[in-house]
């Protein structure tokens, strides 16, 4: 009425009330009365704004790519954009210009010159490879924009989504890849292949060596076994030598026990033979005759019979005939004295 509105803002709305081309209420969330035909209202949104970008670049060997991807964006300086841009809205808070898409647009410019500066620098299988590294020089060259700065915005984040060759160079790079991937493929049967048959020498390899090496122990066992025996052997015929030798000198000494007996035996035979003879000395000349009459002592009758027919006998020549009476010889033979 007459002039005067109410207005009342959110607090994500920065406000700024000129009156007469002076600044009169600025801050978030206003609400307030002004005289329409000497004051004009800003409204500068401050929550955080996400767009999409699609950008065609050519890489270095000269490849046409579709760069796919989405920038997120807020205002911090929302006086220095007011300076900028043009965010006047009516008595409804409608803006009465389209400025705020010129953001947008500046930001997308800026986001396609450090898009293509990069691009340019790659060939197109590392575009399509080094989503990264494309995002991340982008979002570096955005922040530092001068553009950006004065606007009053800060880039929060670029996110590249996809790097798309063309149909044709998609199918060239898809037959390529698959070529690729099937070599990739054989020559992963062949190493395997490779590494089965490496396996299975060194196996075999290990088995021969094991071989090897049983047969080398038990030679060392062998070898062993016939040193055993030899010295076994050798012990023994040692052994044998030493019961030899102890036999040897056994008998030695046998052989001089016997011929010291011996030699003994023969002295006390002499001895003897010598006593003997001595004793028997004095009876040699003596007939025998009168050694029976020394010795008649103890001798029995038929004993003198039996020398008389000794003397007999002796003299058989002289006699002619004699008669020996049963009785005498009886007598004789008789056992009894």
């Amino acid at each position: 009425m007459f002039g005067f509105n109410y207005i009342k803002f959110d607090s994500m709305n920065h406000v700024i009330l000129y009156k007469n081309g002076e600044i009169k209420k600025e801050g978030r969330g206003l609400a307030f009365f002004y005289f329409a035909p000497n004051s004009s209202i800003v409204s500068i949104p401050l929550e955080s704004n996400d767009f999409q970008f699609v950008f065609k670049e050519s890489t270095k060997d000269y490849q046409e790519v579709t760069i796919q991807g989405q920038i997120t964006y807020k205002v911090i300086d929302p006086k220095q954009l007011a300076e900028s841009l043009d965010f006047t809205v009516d008595s409804k808070g409608q803006y009465l210009k389209e400025d705020y898409e010129k953001i947008q647009q500046r930001i997308i410019n800026e986001a396609q010159t450090a898009s293509a500066s990069v691009i340019q620098g790659l060939n197109v299988k590392e575009a399509l490879r080094q989503l990264q590294e494309i995002e991340n020089s982008i979002l570096q060259s955005v922040q530092k924009s001068k553009t950006v700065k004065m606007l009053g915005l800060e880039i929060m984040s670029v996110n590249v989504l996809g790097v798309t060759p063309n149909p044709e160079m998609a199918r060239a790079l898809e037959a390529q890849t698959r070529e690729s991937l099937q070599k990739e493929a054989d020559q992963a049967i062949y190493e395997r292949r490779n590494f089965a048959v490496e396996q299975e020498r060194m196996i075999k390899e290990s088995e021969l060596n094991t071989e090897i090496a049983v047969e080398e122990k038990q030679k060392q066992i062998a070898e062993k076994q016939m040193e055993t025996e030899v010295v076994k052997q050798e012990n023994d015929q040692q052994l044998k030598e030493m019961d030899m030798q102890s036999s040897i000198s056994l008998e030695e000494q046998k052989q001089k026990l016997i011929d010291l007996k011996v030699k003994n035996e023969k002295k006390e035979a002499d001895a003897n033979e010598y006593v003997l003879t001595a004793s028997l000395r004095p009876y040699q000349e003596l007939d025998w005759k009168t050694l029976m009459a020394i010795n008649s002592k103890g001798i029995q009758a038929k004993d003198n019979i039996a020398l008389a027919f000794r003397e007999l006998a002796e003299n058989a020549e002289k006699i002619g005939n004699i008669n020996i009476s049963p009785e005498l010889l009886d007598s004789i033979m008789s056992t009894k004295k």
